[in-house]
């Protein structure tokens, strides 16, 4: 095994246990870096030049759809934003109204590429297009998302909220996990993410 499969390993087996988290942000800057991967692959998807790898574009809009959004992003709309506006952190004109416009746009790109992919499996060049745009599109916004969120609104958090906040906001985002996605999410779309990652080594 080599040092980098060995350092996903690892990272992935603490990504599963939450309670060796104490923060919540720890845990939401964790799927960052697990989104971060799909990204990386969803931009060689973008620069992939002939045939559009339907399987693999269908996978990555999978995991954006569901890890990323339904999990990830609805832990912060559901339980971390209402947590920072309790403690004074103001939705409108803030931070927490920026993640949110960043979120419905991201979510209106992905639209975007779901709609497109099956005219591009026809091989029409003008559906090719607009996935890839989109794409590259979605890459951009997101990549500025989590370093706003890392670098700004998680500092924020951890000033604002308790160690008691962090630790209720872990369980919460576990028992979200659990409603939303069901036994074995993380694990499922983990996988996923390794399989694009070889596959498009």
């Amino acid at each position: 095994m080599g040092v980098r499969e060995k350092s996903i390993m690892e990272s992935e087996a603490k990504f599963h246990e939450h309670h060796h988290f104490e923060k919540a942000t720890e845990a939401l800057k964790a799927e960052h870096r697990i989104i971060e991967r799909v990204l990386a692959v969803l931009e060689k998807l973008t620069k992939s030049p002939g045939d559009i790898r339907v399987d693999l574009w269908e996978k990555a809009i999978d995991f954006i759809r569901n890890f990323a959004d339904k999990c990830h992003h609805l832990k912060e709309e559901g339980l971390l934003f209402p947590a920072l506006e309790e403690h004074g952190v103001p939705r409108d004109g803030g931070p927490i109204g920026m993640m949110l416009f960043e979120h419905e746009e991201g979510r209106g790109y992905v639209r975007a590429m779901a709609a497109a992919l099956p005219l591009a499996k026809q091989d029409l060049v003008t559906a090719k297009t607009t996935l890839v745009e989109n794409a590259g599109a979605y890459l951009r916004l997101l990549r500025e998302h989590i370093a706003k969120e890392d670098e700004v609104l998680f500092e924020m958090a951890d000033e604002a909220l308790t160690s008691e906040d962090q630790k209720k906001l872990l369980k919460e985002f576990e028992e979200h996990e659990e409603k939303k996605m069901g036994a074995g999410m993380h694990e499922k779309y983990l996988a996923i993410a390794t399989e694009l990652e070889e596959r498009l080594s």
